[in-house]
């Protein structure tokens, strides 16, 4: 017989947000009544702004005419999508060819191991977003959980204390570096400072840097880089991953992007960027024609002014949260708030608590669904992630509930 790969017997348990789900039904199958809001899963609550809803749709009816009718397209992406990403986003910095369109940052992410194999030496952000660290178990690049983490995987812990930013000195050379800023969960955003030194240690140890910049349009601070090509010298040692799903609210109609410039190259001097053209090629059909009409009504005026509109909504959320963990009771349990206001994320430590005590002690008394900070990583543990994303009434409502509650 065929035998597994060993990689998902070295995963140490279900993934975080399916085991959110789990316990949320639990508890809703032994308390029927409760009125349950969720705080937790970073998913979009807001209709699509209607002139980028219209273009989808105006694009599937055409699907109807022999005009408007298109079957396959480019694996790498409409031509006039990657074109307008690298001007509205990185003008001067990345060319459209270097622009790659995909179903996702989550898929691109998984995707992107492949051009690494297992033999490769990962380093993340601890807290982190759990695909960096469970995609590499599977590939067979983390090897086993010795306990505290897993053996092939450098973890760099992004605290209060050292202002969320790692220190680089613990990475190993020729490791490939998962950073995301704005940051899943902790909120923080990365300063160009504290990026060019990201920069200039992976081109000095021969490392890559995945960065995940799925929240960039939730910076509103104009002092902050919203992309790591920004920074002088990325180019040699920075692929980037992005989303439509946060800014435009396209979690289920799934959009993203990934940019690999033609200067990032392997210890061998090989083009990086023509891999991963042949992993989009081989790997991938293409990202759906219809979404991609809706990606570009995105980066239009109109659609940017509206993808703007609903980011302020969510941080208008994510500011009342932000003062209902502030507030006396929370004070008084001793709960530490970080929230940057460049973010949908807030961060809340509870000191001595275990995030899963937290999140079962809201769940219960508050009937509100938040994530614990120990699923994203060992440095999350006492920490719980709120997330902003929800209605109005519904956030005012769980923030009500919220300041109600006493430890």
């Amino acid at each position: 017989m065929i035998k597994r790969n060993s990689g998902f017997e070295n995963l140490t348990a279900g993934y975080l947000f399916p085991e959110i789900n789990r316990r949320r039904r639990e508890y809703v199958a032994a308390h029927p009544d409760a009125k349950i809001i969720s705080l937790g899963i970073g998913n979009t609550t807001e209709p699509l702004p209607q002139y980028i809803s219209k273009a989808l749709s105006d694009y599937s009816l055409g699907l109807a005419t022999p005009e408007g009718y298109s079957g396959y397209g480019d694996e790498q992406g409409l031509t006039q999508l990657r074109k307008k990403i690298a001007e509205v986003f990185y003008k001067d910095m990345a060319t459209e060819d270097e622009v790659f369109i995909s179903d996702g940052a989550k898929c691109d992410i998984a995707r992107i191991q492949t051009l690494f194999g297992s033999n490769v030496k990962i380093a993340v952000q601890d807290p982190a977003y759990p695909v960096y660290v469970d995609g590499s178990v599977i590939v067979g690049a983390a090897g086993k959980n010795n306990g505290t983490g897993y053996e092939g995987v450098t973890y760099m812990p992004c605290t209060p204390e050292n202002n969320f930013f790692p220190d680089l000195s613990k990475i190993e050379k020729d490791s490939l570096i998962y950073f995301c800023s704005p940051n899943n969960p902790t909120g923080a955003v990365s300063t160009k400072e504290e990026l060019k030194k990201l920069v200039d240690f992976a081109n000095a140890n021969g490392c890559i840097i995945i960065f995940d910049a799925a929240y960039r349009e939730f910076i509103r601070d104009p002092e902050l880089p919203k992309t790591i090509f920004e920074i002088e010298g990325a180019r040699t040692c920075a692929i980037e991953i992005n989303s439509y799903s946060k800014p435009a609210g396209f979690t289920g109609v799934r959009l993203g992007w990934s940019v690999v410039p033609k200067d990032l190259k392997y210890a061998d001097g090989s083009s990086v960027h023509a891999d991963w053209n042949r992993v989009m090629t081989t790997l991938f059909n293409g990202a759906s024609n219809i979404v991609q009409a809706g990606g570009l009504a995105c980066l239009d005026p109109e659609g940017l002014a509206a993808m703007k509109s609903v980011i302020d909504y969510y941080l208008e959320n994510a500011a009342l949260i932000k003062k209902t963990f502030e507030g006396e009771n929370f004070k008084k349990a001793g709960a530490q708030v970080y929230f940057t206001g460049n973010s949908p994320y807030i961060w809340v430590k509870f000191p001595g608590k275990k995030s899963w005590e937290v999140f079962d002690t809201i769940l219960d008394k508050c009937n509100v669904v938040t994530t614990p900070g120990s699923g994203f990583g060992p440095a999350g543990e006492s920490f719980i992630r709120v997330s902003a994303f929800g209605h109005h009434e519904s956030v005012k409502e769980a923030c009500e509930r919220l300041s109600k509650l006493e430890f």
